[in-house]
């Protein structure tokens, strides 16, 4: 468009894959918060994502990076309104992990009708963090000290890429990466989920968690257990078996605006809860070329 700014396209972005969800999306919600982090969208990595099911559908999320050169994202949130302050754990948790963990970056994960949602932290990759490190940090949930042992026997004690704080919710997620695909046999997978107490995954999505590239866990303040688990899947098919299985999911992938030449790039979250399993789906709309070159490492990514 004529005079289009960064915020022009990537509102109207947002505007598309609420459109394509069939959710209200409204510029007096969205604009101040793509306002508020204005100086790192030229070169965010930009993603849209959606949920199926019945209890997950109604809203898409949108995710910003934010570099470390930017001011801190949860303060600037607090400082433009968009969160309230707490006295809660999750208040201070981000900048307990940054006094005591190296940080490489952040990301802040809105929604269009739920507005400000959550903070992420990025490690090094070539110094990713244990569970036992930071189950140590005093404002950590305890489950994830409940639980850390847990993973660090099926091979995941080492592995932290990142975390992710709901301050809504008030949750948080940890990332696991850069395991080996021993990891994701169904057999480990299985005694893994039983061992934290959720349940088997049928055997389509056991097949699917096969390729995954991540997995991350949602903890919170108020329970030893672990919320749900999470297997991600990075790939250029639309119709991976997600897709195939639930029609709005198909549709979002196939039709999701993207800001960069070829196949969108998707990742597909196969999620196991105690009340069953459902999928996610995230859909890059813009992506620096140094991200780009980062996800070519995997092998479902082509450069094309």
């Amino acid at each position: 468009m004529s005079g289009a700014t960064k915020i022009d396209d990537v509102y109207s972005a947002i505007e598309e894959g609420a459109r394509l969800l069939d959710v209200s999306c409204s510029r007096d919600d969205v604009w101040p918060i793509l306002t508020a982090y204005e100086g790192a969208l030229a070169q965010a990595v930009l993603v849209l994502s959606m949920a199926s099911g019945e209890n997950h559908t109604g809203e898409l999320d949108y995710t910003i990076t934010v570099p470390l050169g930017e001011p801190d994202p949860y303060a600037l949130a607090l400082s433009k309104g968009f969160t309230a302050a707490t006295d809660h754990p999750v208040g201070s948790l981000l900048s307990d992990i940054r006094e005591r963990c190296p940080v490489r970056g952040y990301a802040v994960d809105c929604g269009v009708t739920g507005g400000f949602k959550k903070t992420y932290a990025f490690f090094p990759l070539d110094d990713l963090q244990g569970l036992a490190k930071l189950a140590a940090i005093p404002s950590m949930p305890r489950s994830l000290a409940e639980n850390s042992e847990a993973f660090a026997r099926h091979g995941l004690g080492d592995n932290v890429t990142m975390v992710g704080i709901d301050y809504q919710h008030r949750t948080m997620n940890v990332y696991l990466g850069k395991f080996g695909p021993e990891c994701l046999e169904p057999k480990t997978v299985v005694s893994m989920l039983e061992e934290i107490g959720l349940p088997e995954p049928s055997e389509q999505m056991l097949e699917f968690i096969r390729k995954a590239f991540s997995i991350y866990i949602t903890i919170n303040w108020d329970s030893p257990k672990v919320d749900r688990i999470c297997f991600a899947v990075i790939t250029q098919d639309a119709m991976e078996l997600p897709s195939r299985i639930d029609p709005e999911i198909a549709h979002f992938a196939k039709s999701a605006p993207h800001a960069y030449d070829g196949d969108r790039i998707l990742v597909y979250g196969s999620t196991v809860a105690p009340g069953g399993e459902y999928y996610k789906l995230g859909s890059y709309y813009q992506m620096p070329p140094d991200t780009f070159k980062l996800l070519q490492t995997h092998d479902a990514i082509q450069d094309k």
